[in-house]
This record gives structure tokens, sequence and C-alpha cells, in this order.
């Protein structure tokens, strides 16, 4: 028997009921903190209790590899996707997964840029400046089906319940939308300050999308009416919010207080949704 944690979604009045599989006790997933900001991932890491191991996933012809971390918990859980930054799948990125994990779910961070064999820094994560070249001759098909091949390796575990969410950061904040529009079958997104689609594709997203957003950040944030008038015109739920003196990406960028600030209020809204929708 699950107990219910209300979360309010600051000012959007949007107050959600989430249900806590009694494998994992609600004293620890209230009290399962914040992603760590950049600075501190790598620590995070090494200090993690839980399960974490890299893993290759078949996606057709190729392959793509994986950062895969379990909850603990009695019960089965759902599985969260978690789609990296332009900078790769950097170590920060891995943090998030592993507190997607320590909130209860099943984290599994693909390395989108598998195949186009960046080069690593000392600290083992892409090179910045390789990736965000590599990335833009990414061929955004194949990323999105090695997503949702991570997807499917992640359901077919035996602790999986068999559906799935799935959150991105900056580029990866736009490739949710893409994704949602892509697989119908999807069961909740998470964009983080990610821009919208150019109309008209949103008539095939089901999935429900909430979106998080920096108010210093006018580039992306001009991109929120198009997606709001569109999901409202056809009857589809997108909620949003924008965190007074945020900027973009904020949640790794922590050192700064209205980042900070806004990673307090964003996380929690973040989890929520993925409770709620994921049931």
């Amino acid at each position: 028997m699950g107990s219910n944690v209300l979360i309010g979604l600051g000012g959007l009045g949007l107050i959600v009921a989430a249900t806590v599989a009694m494998g994992t006790s609600t004293n620890d997933m209230q009290q399962g903190g914040l992603p760590a900001g950049a600075a501190e991932a790598v620590a995070r890491l090494k200090a993690s209790p839980r399960h974490g191991e890299w893993v290759m996933v078949k996606s057709g012809s190729d392959s793509v590899k994986a950062w895969l971390v379990y909850p603990e918990r009695r019960t089965s859980a759902p599985v969260v996707v978690v789609i990296h930054e332009i900078y790769g799948l950097s170590n920060w990125v891995r943090g998030v997964a592993d507190q997607l994990a320590a909130d209860g779910f099943i984290a599994i961070a693909p390395d989108l840029q598998t195949m186009q064999n960046v080069p690593q820094t000392a600290e083992g994560e892409p090179d910045r400046g390789a990736a965000q070249a590599a990335i833009r001759t990414l061929d955004m098909n194949t990323a999105q089906r090695m997503a949702r091949a991570s997807a499917d390796y992640a359901m077919a575990l035996p602790s999986a319940v068999k559906k799935y969410g799935i959150v991105g950061y900056c580029w990866g904040g736009t490739f949710v939308w893409n994704h949602a529009i892509a697989y119908p079958d999807l069961g909740a997104a998470v964009s983080y300050y990610g821009s919208t689609p150019s109309p008209p594709p949103y008539a095939s997203i089901k999935a429900p999308i909430l979106g998080l957003y920096g108010s210093n950040d006018a580039r992306v944030n001009n991109t929120i009416p198009r997606a709001d008038s569109a999901m409202t015109a056809l009857n589809k739920k997108y909620e949003h919010k924008t965190y007074e003196g945020a900027g973009h990406g904020f949640l790794r960028a922590q050192e700064q207080a209205p980042n900070l600030e806004a990673t307090r209020q964003a996380w929690p809204a973040t989890i929520a949704w993925f409770r709620a929708n994921l049931r």
C-alpha cells in the first residue's frame, strides 16, 4: 500500500498526488535530495550506495553505450531515460541518473554519441568542444532510435515496470519533445530549458510534458508560447514553470544562488511528475 506525497509546482498552482511504492521508504524518497551540480558530480557518484554500471544496448545495426543505475527498493520500478546536453554524456549527467535512482526509478542515460568516438578527458567524460562539434552532425532519427532502444533495454529488466519516461537538458530538452512526437507510447516527459518544436508535429504527442525554464533564457523561452498554444488547442497536457533569476542550464550551474533556488523547486516537481504519470 503506497503513501501519497503532495508536491506543489510553484506558481502553476499544480498539486500532484504521487504514489510512493512500498519498496522504498517515504522518508528515503523525501530526503533523496537534489542532483549534484557540475562541481560535485564526481564526488557524489563515488559516494553513491546505488549500483551503477555501463551497458551496451543494441539499436538496429548499431550499439549505444549507456549508464544504468538501479534504485534500492523491494518492488519493480518504472524507467526514466536521461538525455544529455550538447556536451555529451558527462559525469554530471550520470549524477542526475544516480539521483533519479535515489528517488526510486531505474535510470538509464544513453551516450547518443557512442558511434562518433568523441575524445575523452582525464575525468572520463567527453571533451566539451569535440562533443559539441560532433553532435551537430548526429543523425537525429538514429539518436531517437538509440534512446528508445535504451528504454526498451531497461524496461526488459526483471525489476522494471514496463513504462518509461524521459528527461533531457538543453539540447536534450529539445530532444525530449521530438521523442514524444516519435513515440506516442511514451509515459511522461520533462524538458529542462529545451526549445520547443515548430508546429505542426504536436498532434502525435500523447505523453504529458513538463517544461522547466530559467527566466534569463530568452532564446529558449520565446519558444514556450507556440507549444503552449498548440498543446492547449489539441487538448494535450503541457505544464511549464519559469524560475525567476535562473539561467539556462540552472540544474548544472547550482553555484549561482538563483539557479540553486530553481533547482530546489524544479527537481521535486520533476519527481512528482514522473511518480504521477508512470504508475
